[in-house]
């Protein structure tokens, strides 16, 4: 079964920066979309950041300019670098994984699922 595990997350003041990373344990990931979800207290799971196997990218609007994803596939391993940070991006931040570039922000569609690393914004 193929592993994804998510490292980075912290406590930062706003406007601070962090970079998340989420490793797969296995090289069949590599030409997987590997995307970034978050979920706060209280909320539902939503979409952040996607990069494709080719190095794609598509992100949500309330984190562009910001955020931004990318990976490196010789270590399975895909980044998220948060720059400009804000209390209401405090989250659970998930990594996760799916198969084709399509339906890129509905959770519903990814298949394998990291294990969560919080990110907390104080003001």
């Amino acid at each position: 079964q193929v592993q994804l595990v998510e490292s980075g997350g912290g406590l930062v003041q706003t406007g601070g920066s962090l970079r998340l990373s989420c490793a797969a344990s296995e090289r069949t990931v590599t030409t997987y979309v590997m995307a970034w979800f978050r979920q706060a207290p209280g909320k539902e799971r939503e979409f952040v950041a996607a990069a494709s196997w080719s190095g794609s990218t598509y992100g949500t609007e309330s984190v562009r300019g910001r955020f931004t994803v990318s990976r490196d596939n010789t270590k399975n391993t895909v980044y998220l670098q948060m720059n400009s940070l804000k209390p209401e991006d405090t989250a659970v931040y998930y990594c996760a994984a799916k198969g084709q570039w399509y339906h890129i922000p509905r959770a519903d569609e990814y298949d394998l699922w990291g294990q969560g690393t919080q990110v907390t914004v104080s003001s």
